[in-house]
């Protein structure tokens, strides 16, 4: 399938652009995003639900942050954490259907 070519990006552009991909490509960070995926959480909220220890949950979460894809606000004792950019459930939409048509089943299947 022909696709409309776009406007050419700089190399610049291109390097923001490799960065975003570049922190998405953890599966940690992915499962974090994952569990964000109805609604703010809290750091130890979140360490239940994807099994990461404490350290390690909070240095992706600060990663994910950093690159725009979360926000974060205390309360008390808590770091609250939610999407930022509702548009990375699209990509992950995008590439779970993918992968999916390419495997032939329902990803949750794989294990």
């Amino acid at each position: 399938m022909a696709r409309k070519k776009t406007k050419q990006l700089s190399p610049a552009a291109l390097e923001l652009l490799a960065a975003r991909f570049r922190v998405l490509a953890d599966a940690s960070r992915l499962g974090l995003l994952h569990a964000l995926m109805d609604g703010e959480r809290n750091v130890n909220q979140l360490v239940e639900l994807t099994g990461l220890a404490q350290a390690n949950a909070s240095k992706h979460l600060s990663q994910l942050a950093d690159a725009g894809f979360l926000n974060r606000r205390r309360d008390g004792l808590y770091t609250w954490y939610g999407i930022a950019d509702p548009s990375v459930f699209e990509l992950c939409d995008l590439m779970c259907g993918s992968i999916a048509r390419k495997l032939g089943r329902d990803l949750q299947e794989i294990a």
